[in-house]
């Protein structure tokens, strides 16, 4: 034992700063600033740039992903969905006279509400991987708070085992000293003797004093350290709370959004019936007054020729004749249209298929030709109509095929593969890669170039593939 006592501090404890130098590594940086606002930590976290973001990314430090994977944007989307409600009853509610109007209205509402929702999802992945990330945080607080509950129990043991080994100390140290035995220094009554005693007295009580000193300090930071992340476990359950919340405000949101989009739709469905039935009925009262004209005439006088629709027996004529604001897209396996409205059949036919899950839409109403040039062939018209033929129904040029509305896809008709519905023909040879103009597209836009409807877009010259020997050219 030397004069100081740190052969006593040595062996009080062995392992005990081993300990207290484990308990001084830092918390781990899952949050940067547990305080920071919601709305600057959903920020940082929709950021694939931030530290939040990156970290979110890789799902937090280790820690597994929680199950909440569902939910839209925050409750900021109620006012942009109650607006937009305003907007829609008001389209509802409009005159007949700005029905064009309201349709072109109602279209970009359904586009911006498509790109809402797109944009929300986004946002939620973002809100996900924050939420998943504070979780994270929450159980290493607490594990380090039950480690240090831990630590301050070794160390009240430590305390008790320092004291007994002290005192044992201290009568080793009587025993072996130099001067005489314990007995006698303990015993005599003379001055050598109690300065003696005093001396050894002083030394084990300044070691006794100095190690409780120790375990005191490691105690308290213990305490301190404890207290810091307590602090820190409720400032993260307070930010799980206002996660929680912004979910609950998002998945409403999400409905609200959802709710308009479907009035919407339902909205530009009515104005686009009502604007054909009005057409319909204007065509109506014109043929009338001009079979009346016609029947006050003198009989040398030339007939009223038939509408353009009245083809004759194996003639063809424009199926898109009667569709509103028509605009004529790219040439892919046929030919994409936007616009709204009647759409007829080519000529003379059979319908063989009306629907088809693989299309946008669902629709796909294919009917095989049986006269004119194409006799035998199957023409196709898909993605946003709605049918109004049957599977096995005779149709004419005069025949409406169904309604086409002003959906997200538009329309696309040309050939189909009559062995595999559903299936076109530039598909079955090979000819379509995804974005490029293929023969049987080019083909079939001549088709309807010549019978007075606008051709599609060529996307590349020449178009890909060839027709078989002997298809019909126009």
């Amino acid at each position: 034992m030397t004069g100081d006592g740190r052969e006593m501090k040595e062996g009080l404890c062995p392992h005990h700063c081993m300990r207290t130098a484990a308990r001084r590594q830092p918390t781990p940086a899952i949050l940067d600033n547990p305080q920071e606002p919601l709305i600057n930590l959903l920020a940082r976290a929709s950021d694939p740039q931030s530290d939040g973001g990156q970290r979110a990314g890789r799902g937090g430090d280790g820690f597994p992903v929680s199950a909440w994977r569902r939910g839209p944007r925050l409750a900021g989307v109620v006012v942009a969905a109650l607006s937009a409600l305003g907007a829609t009853v008001g389209v509802v509610s409009a005159p007949p006279g700005a029905a064009a109007a309201s349709i072109g209205s109602d279209r970009m509402k359904v586009s911006e509400l498509e790109q809402r929702i797109a944009d929300e999802g986004a946002l939620v992945q973002s809100l996900v991987s924050r939420y998943d990330l504070v979780e994270g945080h929450m159980l290493v607080l607490e594990g380090l708070i039950a480690r240090d509950q831990a630590r301050l129990v070794d160390d009240h043991h430590a305390e008790a085992e320092a004291t007994m080994r002290l005192r044992q100390v201290a009568i080793d140290a009587y025993v072996t000293a130099a001067s005489g035995t314990a007995v006698a220094i303990l015993s005599s009554a003379n001055a050598t003797a109690l300065q003696e005693r005093e001396v050894y007295l002083g030394v084990a009580g300044e070691s006794l004093d100095t190690a409780m000193t120790t375990l005191q300090l490691d105690q308290y930071r213990t305490a301190t350290d404890q207290s810091a992340l307590r602090a820190e476990q409720a400032v993260t359950a307070a930010t799980l709370r206002q996660l929680a919340s912004a979910r609950q405000a998002a998945q409403g949101a999400m409905a609200a959004d959802k709710a308009i989009l479907s009035q919407v739709s339902a909205n530009l469905l009515a104005l686009v019936t009502a604007a054909n039935a009005r057409r319909e009925a204007a065509e109506e009262e014109e043929e009338e007054q001009a079979l009346a004209a016609a029947s006050a005439q003198p009989p040398a006088t030339t007939p009223t020729p038939p509408p353009p629709h009245q083809a004759a027996p194996g003639a063809y004529a424009d199926p898109l004749r009667s569709i509103g604001a028509l605009t004529p897209e790219r040439i892919d396996q046929g030919v994409d249209y936007s616009g709204y409205g009647p759409i007829y059949a080519v000529g003379d036919g059979v319908v063989l298929n009306v629907v088809n899950a693989g299309w946008p839409g669902g629709t796909f109403i294919a009917y095989q030709l049986t006269d004119g040039p194409a006799n035998g062939l199957v023409v196709y018209a898909a993605e946003d109509i709605d049918p109004a033929v049957q599977i096995g129904q005779d149709v004419t040029p005069s025949t409406v095929l169904g309604q086409m509305y002003e959906g997200p896809d538009g329309i696309e008709t040309g050939w189909a593969d009559g062995s595999a519905l559903g299936l076109t023909m530039a598909a079955e040879y090979g000819q379509f890669n995804g974005s490029n103009s293929t023969a049987f597209g080019y083909n079939f836009s001549q088709l309807l170039e010549a019978l007075g409807a606008p051709g599609g877009v060529p996307q590349n010259e020449p178009p890909t593939g060839s027709l078989p020997s002997g298809w019909p050219q126009w």
